[in-house]
């Protein structure tokens, strides 16, 4: 006769895979739900240059929604009868909502410039490199923000603080700014192949991916940047 122990259950590998489906299903919804206000204006922007500044306030409340998913994403239980993704997204939500808008409206206003520029670039008169260095400092930017995001989710440094670690992992952390690169050029490439709207159908997987390849910048983080 087979025994089964009875604190195996739900922490097989079965267990495991539908607590994290489970898991991303939460926190995307939440994420859609928290976001939407905004979003739903996005979506009915025209693509016209001129919407950039309406476009950039309806991106507003991503900044906090994607915060709050990193958090309850990082944590995330793998057994299958204690989970809390809800409770762990409205928490994350709760203490992460000022303090992402603080960098995230900046970020946003920054990207808003440097977009409308290059879209208006012919009637600036400035010589053509100066669009290729646009450009650069453009997903530099979006670089930069995808560390601070993680670093907001799950520290409590101050906001200037938070900025200044951010930059400096951009270069201290190579392996992890070129993951975040990869993650945006696949968000770019299926977005322009398949709908506007894979980024956030896709939000969760991909801010799990974020976190995965940010573990370095959240271990030297915790190693020597926290008492």
């Amino acid at each position: 006769m087979s025994t089964v122990r009875a604190d195996a259950f739900g922490t097989g590998p079965l267990s495991r895979a539908a607590a994290l489906i489970h898991t991303l299903l939460t926190v995307e919804a939440l994420l859609l739900l928290t976001a939407a206000p905004g979003l739903a204006g996005l979506f009915l922007l025209a693509p016209d240059p001129a919407n950039l500044p309406p476009a950039a306030l309806c991106l507003l409340p991503l900044g906090p929604s994607a915060a709050a998913a990193l958090h309850a994403l990082h944590h995330r239980g793998g057994d299958l009868t204690e989970l809390r993704p809800a409770r762990a997204f409205l928490h994350g939500w709760r203490i992460n909502a000022v303090p992402a808008l603080k960098l995230w409206a900046p970020l946003l206003g920054w990207l808003t410039v440097i977009a409308f520029t290059l879209t208006h670039f012919p009637a600036s008169g400035l010589p053509g490199w100066w669009a290729f260095l646009l450009a650069v400092t453009g997903v530099g930017s979006l670089l930069w923000g995808a560390h601070a995001l993680v670093l907001t989710a799950l520290f409590a440094f101050r906001a200037r603080d938070t900025a200044r670690l951010a930059a400096y992992f951009l270069l201290r952390r190579p392996r992890a700014t070129l993951g975040a690169l990869s993650l945006l050029i696949l968000t770019a490439a299926g977005t322009a192949l398949l709908t506007e709207a894979l980024p956030a159908l896709l939000a969760a997987p991909l801010l799990l991916s974020l976190l995965r390849g940010s573990r370095r910048v959240i271990e030297e983080t915790r190693e020597h940047f926290t008492a």
